[in-house]
């Protein structure tokens, strides 16, 4: 974090958000549910050392809906800045299988998976859950199976409108996630459909996980979502709204 924090300063950044994973299906080898005390504790050392930083606290809540009582005392640990909620896994054969893990499933219907997926996001904006910000709406085509005909976001158009109608239903912002500077999710064709159902706001996320990976892709993500009729505002961690 505290590389993290002089790699923002090094790049001009006033501010930078933590938004840590919250996750618990635990599907990946090593993966533990967040300490959430550890990284206040973590946050406030930074603050102490970057004081000319903003640094602003949050969570990345994966599968909420399936965990609300992991979800509860998450966020009754401390004020959080910033609350994102995400879907990074699936229900299949009675197990969790991350949307990153697709391709290494021998016989998968890949497309019908990523179907799946977004059943199951729309499941979790509808699930009341408390979460701001919509994270990576369309993660899975981060790990598109080579030689399958490319992603086209009009093949699942329908689906991804539910989600954004939802989404703007309950007041909720769009994350445009730059994916350390490797692709935008989503890109423009659902920005603009978001902004046709009367989404509100935007705000972006390097999804950095390193340290020089920190704002990668903010100059292309936001010419994007300003094409797409969003204007930033005065304040540069504010929202870009409509």
């Amino acid at each position: 974090m505290e590389r993290s924090c002089e790699r923002a300063l090094e790049i001009g950044l006033p501010a930078i958000a933590f938004t840590e994973h919250a996750d618990w299906a635990l599907v990946h080898k090593g993966q533990r549910p967040v300490d959430i005390a550890g990284y206040l504790d973590a946050v406030e050392r930074c603050r102490a050392r970057f004081p000319n930083l903003r640094i602003l606290t949050g969570v990345e809540l994966g599968e909420p809906h399936l965990y609300p009582k992991e979800t509860a005392e998450i966020l009754a640990a401390g004020p959080l800045d910033r609350v994102l909620g995400s879907i990074h896994s699936i229900r299949l054969d009675g197990e969790l299988l991350d949307a990153s893990q697709f391709r290494d499933r021998e016989g998968l219907d890949f497309p019908a998976a990523v179907r799946e997926y977004f059943r199951e996001t729309l499941a979790m904006v509808d699930s009341g859950q408390p979460f701001e910000t919509l994270a990576h709406l369309d993660y899975p085509k981060r790990y598109w199976v080579d030689g399958a005909a490319p992603y086209r976001e009009k093949d699942y158009e329908e689906d991804i409108r539910a989600i954004l109608v939802a989404c703007a239903r309950t007041g909720r912002v769009l994350e445009v996630n730059t994916t350390r500077g490797n692709i935008l999710c989503p890109d423009i064709t659902v920005v603009r459909w978001w902004r046709e159902v009367g989404g509100q706001a935007v705000q972006y996320g390097s999804d950095a996980h390193q340290p020089d990976k920190v704002g990668e892709g903010f100059a292309i993500a936001t010419q994007m979502v300003e094409s797409a009729g969003f204007k930033p505002a005065r304040d540069p961690m504010d929202l870009w709204r409509r």
